[in-house]
């Protein structure tokens, strides 16, 4: 069984408080008036509330930190302490149509030893407030969800395997390129999922729920506790050049080593012959 560190303890309890408030909000969405403007200002103060929450209950628990979040933006801490980096409400678009898929993210990330930026992601968490689901992890000590350590999964073939995705939408994103991607990929692997959440799409390649995962175009915010979650699950997380960075979100390609492999040598043939 995990030993639960004092700042897995902290985002979780105040995941689990935010997650409190969502659910509630959540349960509302479907009484609204359907209309353009009523559930989408509904949502969006769910998303403020939720993350004023983490905000708040982050801050006492370690009032020198810094914090990059979705709605608020850079916040400064002291310099020579860590951050955290925070999406409130990942699915919000799911959560406005009443689909049960969102999760609230949290990593931690430390400064550079020099001083020059930021360095690793120590300390990550992605709970699902539906489903009471809590993915965490910190770095060389594995990943989790709830007390059962988490492992990618082994698959070798990309014929056997199920990979997520983001599509491109609202002008975010290069359709384009996504569409050379999902033609490369789309004949050789066993399905491709778009279910809305980054966040959860690599919590489920750090269990092997999903096989792979690819986007571009993300957000720090988005990313930056599933990454280190699919890479303390024995994962690869790089972008399309095969470079590993602590938070990649412009370009992400996660899975196993033999299919990321596979994948990044898909994604790097079409898109160089493109």
């Amino acid at each position: 069984m995990a030993v639960i560190s004092a700042i897995i303890r902290v985002m979780e309890k105040a995941a689990r408080k935010a997650g409190q408030r969502l659910r509630r909000d959540f349960g509302e969405v479907e009484h609204l008036q359907v209309s353009r403007k009523g559930p989408a200002d509904f949502v969006s103060k769910a998303d403020q509330r939720a993350e004023r929450t983490l905000y708040d209950e982050l801050l006492l628990a370690r009032p020198e930190w810094g914090f990059v979040l979705e709605e608020g933006g850079v916040i400064e801490g002291s310099p020579t302490s860590p951050r955290w980096i925070i999406d409130p409400l990942d699915g919000t678009s799911n959560f406005l149509h009443g689909i049960p898929h969102f999760a609230i993210s949290i990593a931690a990330q430390e400064p550079k030893l020099d001083g020059s930026g930021w360095g690793d992601v120590v300390a990550a968490l992605v709970y699902q407030p539906i489903t009471d689901e809590s993915y965490w992890a910190e770095r060389s000590r594995g990943a989790w969800l709830q007390d059962r350590r988490l492992r990618v999964s082994s698959r070798r073939h990309l014929d056997e395997s199920l990979i997520a995705t983001g599509i491109p939408f609202a002008g975010r994103g290069d359709a384009p390129e996504w569409t050379r991607i999902y033609n490369a990929l789309a004949p050789q692997v066993a399905g491709i999922r778009r279910f809305g959440a980054a966040s959860l799409d690599l919590a489920w390649v750090a269990s092997g729920r999903f096989d792979g995962f690819w986007e571009s175009d993300l957000s720090s915010w988005d990313t930056a506790a599933g990454c280190l979650l699919v890479r303390e699950a024995g994962g690869f997380v790089t972008d399309w050049r095969g470079t590993s960075v602590p938070i990649c979100d412009k370009q992400v390609l996660a899975g196993n080593d033999v299919l990321h492999s596979r994948m990044h040598k898909a994604i790097a043939g079409v898109l160089k012959g493109g």
